[in-house]
């Protein structure tokens, strides 16, 4: 069974309208941006894990880089 089948157009309204009675205007705004940069987070950190599962399991070795000497010479 689909959930989201069931939500319809005036469903959405009611929610909105609830949410906007028991937020406010002003906080709104907040709330998104805040959902907002969870998402990007959320999606960073997804990111991040791909290409490390991928570098795990590359059959190719890769060559580890060399840090600079302390004179700064390669």
């Amino acid at each position: 069974m689909k959930i989201l089948g069931v939500i319809g157009g005036p469903e959405i309204l009611v929610i909105a309208l609830i949410v906007l009675v028991l937020f406010g205007g002003r906080k709104i705004p907040e709330l998104m941006k805040g959902l907002g940069k969870g998402v990007k987070e959320y999606k960073k950190a997804m990111n991040g894990f791909e290409e490390e599962l991928h570098s795990a399991t590359d059959p190719t070795p890769q060559e580890p880089q060399q840090e600079p000497t302390p004179d700064g010479r390669g």
